[in-house]
């Protein structure tokens, strides 16, 4: 059957600049993280990419290793692409990273230009493309120097395989290290990619004062730290969540019966809002003025629409800030300050 999008794609969605570029990103955009990889994406997930596109979510995150197995996520994102998604090219926004480990031997990883540049390239090819729109230095490497990366990223630039640069999870130095290299080189530090939320608040210290003045976009990942702002840890670790995988991202030991009571709290909040919990640590995430995007995972239609449907819902009254902010600190979560290790 031939996917055609919807002709209302547009409606509902609202868009924000990213920085001081002229380039809109939509509030929520749709990360290929969990759930896109394996040998053949599973039908569900092909569901929930047109669903996006359809719902007007026009930028899709990727990095080469996801998965898994690594890269097979971009595999199939791109056959998606060729097959139902080609003719609509020039109305998404296509990212990528490289950074973290990809390929065995000492190349593989971290920051050094023959990695970088090395995994664009086959970035694209597994894709299918001839650029991306956004390329990440996905980490920043403490054993490369940073002027090295930046080559990197120039080289991708300068030589249209990228549109626009940007880093994740650098720490508010190395983004103004990275920032004033790149402007160097005649290229603007387009966005920053942090993981951030309600519960995870490391990037107020400083990032987001860096960030604003420096007019680069921000794109938040894990606004639902990992699923635990959700209702899925009510009452204890479920067989089938995050946290219960052998290869997760989201630690058994922050569902603690105070973490399971904070979130609680929590839910009582968004339910005062006529929202679930998931939809108010979305809105509460975009009501940060210096975040562009929110950056969702989806494992089903269901999951992704209720979690768009939190943009219907993005005011919040002082009063609500301040108790979620109490109930929040209070819960005794111990990454309420976590920080960047650069």
């Amino acid at each position: 059957m031939i996917y055609r999008a919807s002709q209302k794609r547009y409606e509902l969605m609202h868009y924000k600049n990213c920085g001081s570029s002229g380039l809109k990103l939509p509030l929520i955009s749709l990360g290929l993280w969990h759930n896109f990889g394996g040998k053949k994406i599973n039908s569900e997930s092909k569901k929930v990419l047109f669903k996006a596109f359809d719902s007007g979510i026009t930028h899709f995150d990727l990095a080469n290793n996801y998965g898994p197995p690594y890269g097979s996520a971009e595999i199939n994102f791109g056959k998606i692409l060729k097959n139902d998604l080609s003719k609509y090219r020039d109305e998404l926004i296509i990212s990528s990273k490289a950074g973290y480990d990809m390929w065995e031997g000492p190349y593989g990883e971290w920051g050094s230009k023959k990695h970088i540049i090395a995994s664009c390239n086959q970035s694209l090819q597994r894709m299918g493309l001839d650029y991306v729109d956004i390329f990440y230095s996905h980490r920043f490497d403490p054993n490369t120097p940073l002027e090295e990366t930046a080559d990197a990223l120039e080289y991708i630039y300068k030589s249209g395989k990228a549109l626009y640069i940007g880093v994740s999870s650098y720490s508010s130095k190395k983004t103004n290290e990275m920032y004033n290299l790149l402007k160097k080189r005649n290229i603007k530090l387009f966005i920053h990619q942090p993981s951030y939320s309600l519960i995870n608040r490391w990037i107020e210290k400083d990032l987001t004062k860096t960030l604003t003045n420096k007019g680069i976009g921000c794109i938040a990942f894990s606004p639902l730290a990992q699923g635990m702002l959700s209702e899925k840890y009510f009452k204890g670790i479920p067989k089938l969540s995050r946290a219960n995988q052998k290869i997760t991202s989201l630690d058994k030991k922050l569902i603690t019966q105070k973490n399971i009571k904070m979130i609680i709290e929590l839910n009582k909040i968004a339910k005062k809002r006529g929202q679930s919990l998931a939809q108010m640590a979305i809105a509460w995430v975009l009501n940060n003025k210096a975040v562009t995007s929110a950056l969702i995972g989806a494992r089903n239609v269901n999951q992704l629409q209720e979690n768009i449907n939190a943009i219907k819902n993005l005011n919040f009254s002082q009063t609500e800030i301040s108790l979620i902010n109490k109930t929040a600190r209070d819960g005794g979560v111990n990454i309420w300050l976590a920080s960047s290790s650069y």
